[in-house]
């Protein structure tokens, strides 16, 4: 792992806390998305099949600031959408910060050089910038369904690390990906200088203009146990070891979506980031009164049952870390040995 000191002690004090208060539900990482427009039109996402009247609509810095104090995760990502259209990230992140949580800013990259010229934001341990990559020039451009973009991402990435700043990338994997490619990619991206990297599968969402390349659960512990087994020592993953384990295989998790609990323009979404089904006006009610035990693979939920994606399972691997000391001492080994 990458993760910097500080934030893994951070985290780990959170969590043993919850463990000591009892608590068997508990947030993560804070989902917050202030807005869902975006300057590009994956094929794959499913987040900016809103009509008109809905993306031109986004969140209050207060009200962003009111659901990260009502949920008290220590992290908070901000998907979209793409958040460096908001148009008040600044102030958003500035007031992140003043609160020291971690965030992770999930962009594009194709407005980051621009922000960071305007001196929108200031280097902090508090905040990275997770770099949508999801593989080689070729590979990215075709998932988002625009040509130059990787190029741009790279560049971005390059003067965001010129400039002090925390970089980490993410990349989404459908089916079709070469393991060697990703391989190639992953040496790439090492080479930049970035913090660490994020994986996951891509989720099947039903409003996505292309069905034909998600995921299954064998495919997909096939494609990341070709991609992960026998990994270079200089790989970094700002993810939790036994989460890449699960995505091989070799881990058994159950999804515990509250782990990672979304809030945008309509409220708290039910049940989780992938899945709409209603939504909740406080956090407090989405933890009491959904109905957990009709989502997760066991529960045989015909939308659950192929879902591998980090929202959901990297919780759950967190968690086991806290809940044993075989999770604990698996954790450890995989870390300090890099392999998974």
């Amino acid at each position: 792992m990458s993760v910097p000191l500080s934030q893994m002690w951070a985290v780990s004090s959170y969590v043993i806390r919850q463990k000591l208060a009892g608590r068997k539900r508990y947030p993560l990482v804070l989902m917050l998305e202030p807005l869902f427009r975006c300057n590009l039109a994956c094929a794959g996402c499913g987040k900016i099949q809103y009509p008109a009247q809905i993306l031109r609509k986004h969140l209050s810095v207060e009200q962003c600031l009111a659901a990260v104090d009502e949920c008290g995760a220590p992290i908070v990502s901000i998907p979209g959408g793409e958040p460096l259209m908001y148009p008040d990230i600044g102030r958003l992140i500035e007031a992140l910060v003043a609160r020291k949580k971690y965030v992770y800013l999930c962009t594009n990259a194709i407005l980051l050089k621009e922000k960071l010229e305007a001196g929108l934001f200031a280097p902090s341990k508090y905040l990275s910038f997770s770099v949508h990559l999801d593989g080689l020039r070729e590979e990215h451009d075709e998932a988002v369904c625009r040509d130059g973009v990787y190029v741009q991402a790279v560049d971005a990435i390059k003067e965001a690390l010129r400039r002090g700043f925390r970089v980490t990338t993410n990349s989404t994997l459908f089916d079709g990906a070469s393991p060697l490619r990703m391989r190639e990619f992953f040496d790439e991206v090492m080479d930049l200088g970035v913090e660490g990297m994020m994986i996951s599968p891509g989720y099947s969402y039903a409003k996505a203009p292309d069905q034909e390349h998600f995921l299954r659960t064998q495919r997909a512990h096939e494609l990341f146990s070709k991609i992960l087994t026998n990994p270079r020592r200089r790989w970094r993953f700002n993810q939790s070891p036994l989460f890449l384990q699960f995505l091989m295989g070799k881990q058994d998790f159950e999804c515990t979506p509250w782990g990672n609990p979304t809030y945008n323009m309509f409220g708290w979404q039910r049940p989780c980031y992938l899945l709409q089904e209603g939504y909740a006006a406080t956090f407090k009610e989405l933890l009491e009164t959904t109905r957990w035990e009709n989502y997760g693979k066991r529960s045989g939920n015909e939308k659950c049952r192929d879902c591998m994606v980090h929202c959901g399972y990297e919780p759950t691997a967190v968690n086991h870390t806290f809940s044993s000391w075989r999770g604990f001492r698996d954790t450890v080994a995989a870390t300090v040995t890099g392999r998974f």
